[in-house]
């Protein structure tokens, strides 16, 4: 029986060249071959699965204690039928700060750019159905966000969408860490930390707080002429929020972004999204009030609340796989 298989691409990126924080331009992609594919000269859909904050591609092949990796997950779904044969590309956008949030920044380089570029990549070397009916980006968490704001931004190129508890309602998911900046910069020598992440021995959950706060004002506040290259949205001494910067993070949040992409949004094959009734990062919230305004335009989409948080939901992926598999056209 023909069987699946997991390559490698090394990809030399145009995007990533000179980017700010000195990555990586070339990068190895992992892309999943479905059952089959070497042995006939059919084209298949395609879905880009995009890892969440400190992922990478290589998330999704890693081993995972009692549970399946994404070449194990997706043999299941296609050996009994519930899903079709997709070959799915797992981007590495991870940066020295931890995450891209797969967005163009002048503070963390260029990786919407980077997916668009993996696009025209896969198509050409790849027997691919390239076109955008057959073509999907999903992830979870980061990877929902980046999955949702860029199907979003390039509805031309990302015809179906799947976000699974992805960012979104920003005063609900990031203000509540943002209090922790006064604490973590009094007790933390941030230049020093930011300069070498990896040199940081031990790894606290300070230092974990602090690199999802930096990644973040990384992306969506960045300042070169800001001695760390960006701006905080919060004072480091009250926690205050600074309305101008605020603004600024809040101009990147899906809930302020609905009305001005109603057309993009509508024009979806899948519009799928879904999160824990209870997730710690509050995200439940900002998928009820996400759905609330898509009703309110009369912009299709298929929302799921599981009984669950933030973590241990790969499983998850099954539903996302099936319905962009069910979505697809014949």
């Amino acid at each position: 029986m023909p069987k699946s298989e997991i390559v490698f691409e090394t990809i030399e990126s145009k995007a990533l060249k000179g980017n700010p924080l000195g990555d990586p331009s070339v990068r190895q992609l992992p892309v999943y071959l479905p059952p089959g594919y070497r042995e006939s000269q059919e084209q298949y859909p395609t879905v880009y699965l995009l890892a969440g904050f400190t992922g990478s591609g290589r998330t999704f092949i890693n081993r995972v204690p009692w549970g399946e990796d994404i070449q194990q997950r997706m043999d299941r779904l296609i050996s009994s039928g519930a899903c079709r044969p997709m070959i799915l590309i797992m981007p590495d956008c991870f940066t020295r700060y931890g995450g891209s949030q797969y967005i163009n920044s002048i503070g963390t380089g260029k990786y919407r750019d980077y997916l668009l570029e993996l696009v025209k990549i896969v198509d050409s070397r790849f027997r691919t159905r390239p076109d955008r009916d057959y073509r999907a980006i999903a992830g979870k968490s980061s990877g929902g966000y980046g999955a949702l704001t860029s199907g979003m931004e390039y509805p031309n190129i990302f015809g179906l969408v799947a976000d699974h508890s992805g960012d979104i309602y920003f005063e609900a998911c990031y203000y509540p860490d943002l209090l922790s900046l006064p604490d973590l910069a009094s007790r933390l020598d941030i230049p020093t930390i930011l300069a070498d992440p990896g040199a940081i021995i031990p790894k606290t959950t300070a230092f974990h707080q602090l690199m999802n706060i930096s990644s973040m004002s990384a992306c969506y506040s960045p300042n070169p002429k800001s001695p760390l290259g960006f701006d905080w949205p919060v004072d480091i001494h009250t926690g205050e929020l600074i309305p101008e910067i605020w603004r600024r993070w809040k101009a990147y949040d899906p809930i302020e972004l609905v009305s001005q992409y109603e057309h993009s949004l509508s024009s979806l094959r899948l519009l799928f999204f879904d999160c824990g009734n209870h997730d710690e990062y509050h995200l439940h919230l900002g998928a009820r009030l996400f759905a609330k305004r898509l009703k309110s335009l009369n912009i299709p989409y298929y929302y799921e609340e599981f009984d669950g948080g933030h973590r241990s939901t790969l499983y998850r992926y099954d539903v996302s796989l099936m319905a962009i598999s069910a979505a697809l056209p014949e």
